[in-house]
């Protein structure tokens, strides 16, 4: 169980540390002077080697050992935190968070891993949603609570206060991570997955990225759009505040419904649900409405995705497989950001953002569909 908290602070500190320089956007403008698109540049700079680092970090950790190479990336989120928050200038800060991303990479590759080894059966979906629900919490306290933090103590606290959860992640794992039972000796050399798991790895990895670019839009055009339209911030700040939080009742909620119901009813419906909120924050007058239904009912299936995921690869090729799930979320969410930017430049406004967001989101349907057809066939890899 302590290792389960563990990776569910781990992943805190990941939400806590992606949604830092968004929390403080108005504190690094007004500090160093900046533009938008340099802001912008440090958010993405904690993404930048997502792409490129996952499958490597993934045959690391087959080569030596998973809780080793999560060890490693833990320290590289704390050490990176502690770089930002000594930087005297921002491209300082964009290393302090590269190192950081770096870190989380690390993380979220091959925290799956390990949840898989550790839990089974109906303990497995349960454990999943619980640690993906995490992120959405982090970057919560993020926001909550960083413009307390710098009014009080100063930027410097606030950027070292990233450290924390990242810090506590460490000495929890460090302390209580040991090499799960095997019926046969584990193999530490280098290996792929063979091509169906690989196929399977991708279509999932373009699932999870489809389901994310809801969310994405969300945080990134829908302050923006209420506020064209008149609402005021405290409104504003209510529909953002129930479409962050409430990931974290629907997604608990999904994993045991998901024993009850089925994965793939889960999925279809928390997706639809996820659809039809956005649609409705972008196109009615009903947004506290909208926000309840995107954030609770819409976020009941990251746990399926995340399953799908790790059963995707054999047991030995799961390190590695979970690396080339998340080289493909990072290749494809980079490209999701442009997208949506073009599709509000052709609309006028941050509307169509949002419907752009919505119809990425809703192609996770098929891709889920196709990729439990494929599994369906490889029934010693996978069942879902």
């Amino acid at each position: 169980m302590t290792i389960l908290v563990a990776l569910t602070m781990a992943r805190i500190a990941f939400g806590y540390q992606f949604q830092t320089i968004g929390a403080l956007t108005i504190n690094l403008v007004e500090r160093f002077g900046l533009t938008y698109t340099q802001v912008g540049t440090l958010v993405g700079a904690y993404m930048v080697l997502g792409a490129f680092a996952a499958v490597p970090l993934g045959l690391l950790g087959r080569r030596f050992g998973e809780g080793r190479v999560l060890c490693v990336g833990l320290a590289l989120m704390t050490g990176g935190a502690c770089i930002s928050a000594l930087a005297e200038s921002p491209s300082f800060i964009g290393w302090g968070r590269t190192v950081a991303g770096l870190g989380a990479v690390a993380m979220v590759v091959l925290h799956n891993k390990v949840i898989s080894e550790w839990y089974k059966g109906s303990w497995f979906i349960l454990a999943i949603s619980i640690s993906v629900c995490s992120f959405p919490v982090g970057m919560g306290l993020s926001g909550l609570l960083l413009p307390n933090l710098v009014s009080s103590l100063g930027l410097r606290a606030a950027l070292l206060s990233d450290a924390i959860p990242a810090g506590v992640a460490l000495v929890l794992f460090a302390l209580s991570y040991r090499e799960p039972p095997h019926e046969a000796p584990v193999v530490r050399r280098f290996s792929l997955p063979g091509g169906t798991e690989c196929l399977l790895l991708v279509i999932a990895g373009t699932t999870w990225m489809a389901y994310t670019a809801g969310f994405s839009g969300f945080i990134s055009y829908l302050a923006a759009a209420l506020t064209l339209r008149g609402y005021p911030l405290p409104v504003v700040g209510w529909v953002l505040t129930i479409g962050l939080w409430g990931n974290v009742i629907g997604t608990l909620a999904g994993g045991g419904l998901s024993l009850r119901l089925g994965r793939l009813t889960v999925f279809i419906t928390g997706t639809s649900c996820l659809v039809i909120g956005m649609t409705v924050l972008t196109v009615t007058n009903l947004p506290i409405a909208g926000a309840l239904v995107f954030g609770v009912l819409g976020s009941i299936q990251p746990g399926v995705v995340m399953a799908a995921a790790a059963l995707s690869a054999k047991p030995e090729n799961r390190a590695v497989g979970m690396g080339l799930f998340y080289t493909t979320y990072y290749v494809g969410n980079s490209t999701v950001p442009a997208l949506c930017g073009l599709a509000s430049d052709f609309a006028g406004g941050p509307e169509g953002g949002l419907v752009a967001a919505t119809v990425l989101s809703a192609m996770a349907i098929p891709l889920f569909l196709l990729h439990r057809a494929l599994a369906n066939r490889r029934l010693h890899l996978i069942q879902i």
